[in-house]
C-alpha cells in the first residue's frame, strides 16, 4: 500500500484540478478524510479478523461498494441543504468516489500484500494491477526508517507525486488560463 501522504495527495490533486463550484473547498477537506479512510481495516488484525478475510485489510473498505456507498452518503449528509445546487451535489459525489476509490486502485499498484477487494462484498476475489511500480509501504510507521521506507518514498514520488504535480501544474497554467482568456 502507498503511505497515507500519498492517497492524501492523489486526493489533493484530483480537487485541484476539478471544476470550481460551490463546496469545493469543504469537499477537499472530505475528499483527504476519504482517500485514507479504507485503511482504517487495519484495526481490526487486533480483533482477529485475517487478512485476506472480507473484513480484512484490503478487503470491502477498499472496494468499489464502498466508496460508493461512503460518497453517497456524505454527499447526502453533509452537502444536501439548498445552498448546493443538484450540480454542485453531482461534483461532491464524484470527487469524494474517486477519493475513496483511488485508494485501492493504487494499493493494486503495489508489489506486496494479497490484492485489493475491488468487487467486495459481491466477489471476494483480491486484485493486483499486471504492472505493480511502488513498493508497498510498511504497516508499521518505524519501518520507514530504513532502506525499504526509503524506496518506499522514492517509488511514490516517482510513480504518483511527480505525475500529479504534472496534472496539477497543466490544469492551472494551460488549461485553466486557456479557458480564461475565451
Amino acid at each position: 500500500m502507498p503511505t497515507l501522504f500519498t492517497h492524501a495527495f492523489v486526493a489533493y490533486g484530483v480537487n485541484k484540478i476539478a471544476p470550481k463550484f460551490e463546496g469545493g473547498k469543504r469537499c477537499a477537506m472530505y475528499s483527504l478524510i476519504c482517500s485514507v479512510l479504507p485503511d482504517i481495516d487495519v484495526i481490526g488484525f487486533g480483533f482477529g479478523i485475517k487478512y485476506g478475510d472480507v473484513l480484512g485489510h484490503r478487503g470491502l473498505s477498499h472496494s468499489l461498494m464502498f466508496a460508493f456507498v461512503l460518497s453517497v452518503g456524505l454527499t447526502f449528509l453533509l452537502f444536501s441543504t439548498k445552498k448546493y445546487s443538484s450540480k454542485d451535489r453531482l461534483f461532491v459525489f464524484i470527487l469524494l468516489f474517486i477519493s475513496t476509490a483511488s485508494h485501492g486502485v493504487l494499493d493494486a499498484f503495489t508489489n506486496g500484500g494479497l490484492g485489493v477487494g475491488f468487487f467486495s462484498p459481491f466477489e471476494n476475489s483480491r486484485y493486483f494491477f499486471s504492472w505493480q511500480p511502488m513498493e508497498a509501504s510498511p504497516i508499521n510507521a518505524i519501518h520507514f526508517m530504513s532502506n525499504h521506507g526509503l524506496r518506499v518514498m522514492v517509488s511514490e514520488f516517482v510513480f504518483v507525486w511527480l505525475p500529479m504535480m504534472v496534472l496539477i501544474l497543466i490544469n492551472k497554467y494551460w488549461i485553466r488560463e486557456n479557458h480564461d482568456q475565451q
